[in-house]
């Protein structure tokens, strides 16, 4: 083993109160390595184009030479303390997430990479961390900065001229839009959950708004820095922009533009925030060296394992050190097909969507409650009640062959409604054998999480077909056309992508409903998930089925 990746127990941890603006001589805790050396340079002033200073650390190694960079940007404060890594007592359920003390939120861990002889950077974006100026989340703004901070650590006297940008959530945003402008020293990228299109997968789902965590983050922005009185207000555009208009369109990064490597990962269960953005990622990033790593577990632990470390670390070796390892033998995709709440088979793919998916109709039955291979001649209706804690009709198959599910699956329902518009929200469960549901995880802290998630606002139903397939409708969101009394019309509900394993004698079931499905949204007071408290139902919902009614379930049969 390397001697210097072996720590030093001699040593004493550096108290991060202890630290000044600029040059010191750290200890930090790896988790991996034990007690390491480093030197840290605290608030280092970059200037932008327009005269504004970002603010950033950098850690490095504590000998001369020159090093890749890695790189992560956002407006959480560089300089904040893992806050992630002691939430477990407050919440259990997020599992174990291993940092150094060095570590911000949803950052590269110092603790692991310098000593790994590289050197990690972390900007202060524009309006935080003592930078003064507008705050203007996922946007062009932002990226603007991000690319020019890139540039100037690509020729820095301990750079080799080559940078990496990781990191989780935020993170991600900020990676998959800096890397649409294409800064020269940007070699390869980790975007690691992170979503792209700020209207469809954190402001608004199937045109509902998000009354949860996307107002709870804005929320959180004006906590950390009270003095910043240029925050973008988004709650307030959220309540002005319902469509998805120009505004929408701006936080909206050019995906083709991206050229350089990518290690994208996505997870089945951070639907409704970061799972839809970071397939859509990959698959439209105009990257020819990419590939995607999909898991079903949770965002910060499954990070920070030393197995999602070991492949980061394999991945920008390659790209930012040029080593001859066998990075290029990786499959194109890896994802987890899971069970049952952790566990799964790990298996591989040479694209995404899946090769040789069937798109296959699982057609409901509103007489029996069940879902049939083929359409009934009979055509049936069945209704709920919108006010009811009873607001919800399930459909049910059980498999008598063991069945993959892996992809987008899309619902298509022939409804109507007493009132002019109506919200549907849809789910897919997993029953076992006995009939019971089995659960996964979601949101990070949620532990009773369903297969896959899908919501529509009905007076947004308008489909893009240019962007639509036979698995995923791509709604527009740029009109609103409301139902007339009694009028039955066919909507097509987007089902977020997932991939779940069904033996035998399992059960696949839809779940139609007028509120939120899986409850618990909120934790401790927090809302800290996505919830939809300004629905416009009243009165009955009808679902049709059978005869010129093929109401159905179209799933991505592997």
């Amino acid at each position: 083993m390397n001697n210097t990746l072996m720590g030093n127990p001699k040593l004493t941890v550096t108290d991060k109160d202890t630290l000044k603006t600029g040059i010191n001589h750290i200890v930090v805790d790896s988790v991996q390595y034990g007690y390491q050396e480093m030197i840290m340079e605290k608030d280092v002033e970059v200037t932008m184009q327009d005269g504004e200073i970002l603010y950033v650390n950098v850690f490095r190694p504590n000998k001369p030479g020159k090093f890749p960079v890695v790189m992560s940007a956002d407006t959480y404060g560089k300089d904040n303390k893992p806050k992630i890594t002691n939430m477990g007592p407050m919440w259990p359920t997020l599992g174990p997430i291993p940092t150094s003390s060095f570590t911000p939120e949803e950052s590269p861990d110092p603790g692991f990479w310098v000593p790994n002889d590289y050197v990690i950077v972390k900007v202060g974006l524009r309006g935080s961390s003592k930078s003064l100026g507008a705050l203007k989340p996922w946007g062009l703004d932002e990226a603007r900065d991000y690319a020019q901070v890139i540039e100037w650590a690509g020729t820095q006297e301990w750079s080799n001229g080559k940078v990496g940008t990781n990191g989780v959530s935020y993170l991600a945003v900020t990676q998959w839009w800096v890397a649409s402008l294409q800064p020269k020293h940007l070699k390869a990228m980790i975007p690691w959950e992170g979503l792209n299109d700020m209207y469809r997968e954190v402001a608004f789902h199937g045109g509902i708004p998000d009354t949860g965590f996307f107002r709870f983050w804005y929320q959180g922005l004006v906590a950390r820095w009270p003095d910043n009185k240029q925050i973008e207000n988004l709650v307030e555009l959220q309540n002005n922009h319902t469509l998805l208009d120009d505004y929408w369109r701006g936080k909206q990064a050019n995906l083709k533009d991206i050229q350089v490597p990518i290690l994208a990962c996505a997870s089945w269960s951070t639907q409704g925030l970061h799972n839809r953005g970071s397939f859509e990622g990959f698959k439209q990033a105009g990257s020819k060296q990419k590939w995607l790593y999909i898991h079903g577990r949770k965002e910060w632990e499954t990070y920070y394992t030393r197995e999602a470390l070991e492949m980061q670390k394999a991945f920008f070796d390659h790209f930012l050190k040029d080593m001859d390892n066998d990075w290029e033998e990786t499959p194109t995709v890896t994802y987890e097909l899971r069970d049952k709440f952790y566990k799964g088979t790990r298996k591989t793919a040479t694209s995404w969507p899946l090769p040789d998916t069937k798109a296959t109709p699982y057609y409901l039955d509103a007489k029996t409650l069940k879902m049939t291979d083929t359409l009934s001649d009979e055509q049936e209706s069945i209704s709920y009640d919108t006010s009811s804690e009873n607001d919800e009709v399930r459909f049910t198959k059980v498999f008598e062959q063991d069945t993959e599910l892996t992809g987008n699956m899309k619902l298509k329902l022939w409804v109507s409604a007493d009132n002019e518009d109506m919200d549907l929200f849809a789910g897919i469960k997993k029953l076992d054998k006995n009939g019971n549901e089995l659960y996964f995880p979601d949101f990070n802290h949620i532990e009773n999480g369903q297969v896959a998630t899908g919501w529509l606002r009905v007076s947004h139903r308008e489909l893009d077909e240019t962007k639509s397939t036979p698995l995923q409708p791509w709604h527009k969101h740029e009109r609103q056309l409301k139902l007339s009394p009694s009028e039955i019309v066919a909507v097509e509900i987007e089902l977020l992508p997932s991939g779940t394993f069904f033996k035998a004698g399992e059960s696949i079931q839809v779940v139609v409903k007028a509120s939120e499905i899986v409850k618990g949204n909120s934790s401790f007071g927090l809302k800290t998930r996505y919830e939809h408290a300004e629905t416009i139902n009243s009165g009955k919902h009808t679902i049709y089925t059978g005869g010129q009614y093929d109401s159905h379930l179209l799933v991505p049969l592997i």
